[in-house]
């Protein structure tokens, strides 16, 4: 078959198939050249998704009938001012997106220059239908109807209406979210489904297009590292997602969805969250226009950048600092709304009475297994009052108050329940530690500042420990005793299926040997043999804390709990375990009130 020079049309085509891929990708561009044009305030408006209309007005700068000729010509832009496309600063510069889309749509534009009269121009999959005079108000108003009609076999890839929608409220909201200083109002359907207003500050802004309670969960960021900057929010651990849709990763104010970002997000939540979690962030790159390539992609969502090592560090070490300053803070519920009942207690003497149905909360109360209680002490008023049924108590202990419940931020302890959970007096409230969750995170704290100092320091074992393990992971261990001496514990092997354990790190005092280097020669395996066991010291170390922590079921003192308080508080990431489960909850007397009735 001989060459041929394909028609406009075609080209046309083939140039939108890159740059409008769906619905969000033809609202992305026009919203783009709404903020490129200076606008405050951007209207849009959806029906079915986007699929069947599409409508973009602002108050920019507005074009006249001469420049909107040009605007639908491929390759042409008012945002190259010279051929320096690495100098570029603009959301669009490439000059495809118009005629894209008026290729495989029926496209309206109508702009006025301020102090001049307004005109519009009408095409139709590519032809042009009319141009003539219009009456707006300064500013631009595009309309993009029937997308892809003229194009089935696109068409027919497009999801649901519902589907479409939500890829366009992504795309706005991040562009609102890069852009605190512009409003934008979104309506779908004749429904407004986001307005925000203009002059807002950054963390106000991402709470409103994220979630209203991350302004309470949340740490800011504001890091410099060398010629680059970072700032933006940064959820708490313990305020995290099933799915990544809430990670907003934007560079120089475009917003962008790259892997080498995400790698570093994730990378710095390593030992923060549980495998299955992830955080809800929004962050803010500033680098030089020459360290970063922006003509990656057609649609302009991905990067390069020149110095990938510098951009990965900020990331990791501004949000490891901001998540430092964080301290024992944790995620905390919100405020427990218990519909009141007036009703006396049923003649069984199910339910809890006095207004509160057990059913109000299912989960908020819940007792260790049910203990006979046989003594006299029996017969008290919890006695007295459940004459009628089996006499089990909680497990649980109290405390005589002894010191002030308002000289530290987390109380003071007045009980154990469960053996499991310490219960705490603030001067704002009620508050419930997991002792092991916690204890587990405080351990391995202990851990990394051992190793900053040098090294982890060990116990050596009266008596060696023998530990039977398959062949294959007795041959992972021996591969790294060295490293594994570094972090206190001392192994040899011992035959072909078991190790020798002659100390453990002192940190874990007398744990379960057993189960803490079966668990190891698992973390061993769960990664790459070729990373050194420093690169991975987050995961082993977090596993030989979780074998040295206080276990849920032992009793403490009240010495013992006030102790694991008082460490709480001035240990970073106190606030959630090593497997991103929150550590301690808090009920505000407030919410207290509400339980009762009281208001």
């Amino acid at each position: 078959m001989s060459i041929r020079r394909l028609p406009e049309h075609l080209v046309n085509r083939i140039a939108a198939g890159e740059v409008v891929e769906r619905p969000a990708s033809a609202l992305k561009e026009l919203v783009e050249n709404a903020i490129d044009a200076g606008a405050t305030r951007v209207a849009i408006g959806l029906a079915a998704g986007g699929i069947e209309r599409i409508e973009v007005s602002d108050d920019g700068c507005g074009m006249n009938a001469a420049d909107m000729a040009l605007a639908l010509e491929r390759h042409a832009t008012s945002k190259l001012p010279d051929d320096a496309i690495e100098a570029v600063a603009t959301l669009g510069f490439r000059g495809e997106a118009l005629p894209s889309i008026a290729s495989v749509s029926r496209l309206t534009i109508e702009s006025r220059v301020r102090g001049a009269d307004g005109w519009s121009r009408r095409v139709d999959n590519g032809r042009l239908e009319g141009e003539g005079p219009a009456a707006l108000p300064p500013g631009t108003r595009i309309l993009v109807e029937e997308l892809f009609a003229r194009v089935p076999a696109r068409r027919k890839f497009l999801r649901s209406d519902r589907s479409e929608y939500a890829a366009c409220l992504d795309v706005v909201k991040r562009l609102a979210m890069a852009r605190p200083d512009i409003g934008f109002t979104l309506e779908h359907d004749g429904r407004r489904t986001l307005s925000v207003q203009p002059g807002e500050d950054r963390p106000a802004r991402v709470a409103a297009l994220t979630d209203r309670g991350l302004h309470e969960n949340s740490v800011g960021i504001d890091y410099d590292r060398g010629p680059a900057r970072l700032g933006g929010v940064a959820g708490l651990p313990t305020f995290n997602r099933g799915v990544a849709d809430h990670q907003f990763l934007f560079v120089n104010g475009r917003p962008v969805k790259d892997r080498l970002l995400i790698g570093a997000v994730r990378a710095a939540y390593q030992d923060l969250l549980a495998r299955d979690r992830h955080p809800i962030v929004a962050l803010f790159i500033e680098v030089p226009p020459g360290e970063v390539d922006v003509n990656v992609h057609p649609a302009k969502t991905e990067v390069r950048f020149r110095e990938p090592s510098l951009v990965r560090g900020l990331i990791v070490g501004g949000l490891r600092h901001a998540l430092d300053s964080a301290g024992f803070r944790s995620a905390q519920p919100a405020a427990i709304n218990v519909p009141w009942q007036s009703e006396s207690p049923s003649p069984s003497g199910e339910g809890l009475g006095w207004g509160l149905s057990a059913s109000s909360r299912p989960g908020l109360f819940t007792y260790a297994s049910p203990t006979p209680n046989p003594s006299p002490e029996g017969e008290g008023l919890y006695g007295r009052v459940h004459e009628n049924r089996s006499d089990y108590l909680p497990a649980a202990r109290a405390e005589a108050a002894t010191e002030a419940p308002n000289r530290f931020p987390l109380g003071v302890a007045r009980g154990q329940v469960a053996a499991t959970y310490i219960v705490a007096e603030a001067e704002d409230g009620l508050v419930l530690v997991d002792q092991h969750a916690a204890h587990e995170r405080l351990v391995l704290e202990r851990m990394r500042r051992a190793m900053a100092n040098g090294g982890v320091a060990r116990q050596a074992l009266l008596l060696p420990e023998v530990v039977e393990l398959e062949e294959p992971a007795c041959d992972r261990l021996e591969s790294r005793i060295a490293e594994l001496a570094e972090l206190g514990l001392e192994l040899e092997r011992f035959g072909p299926r078991a190790m020798l354990v002659r100390a453990t790190p002192a940190l874990l005092g007398n744990g379960d040997v057993t189960g803490l280097v079966t668990d190891l020669a698992d973390e061993i395996a769960a990664y790459d043999e070729a990373l050194s066991l420093k690169e991975k010291l987050d995961h082993v170390a977090a596993t030989m804390a979780c074998h040295g922590s206080v276990r849920a079921g032992r009793i403490l003192s009240v010495a013992e709990m006030n102790a694991l308080l008082r460490e709480m508080e001035v240990t970073p990431h106190s606030g959630q375990c090593n497997h991103g489960r929150p550590t301690w909850v808090k009920l505000a007397h407030g919410d207290i009130e509400k339980l009762f009735g009281r208001k």
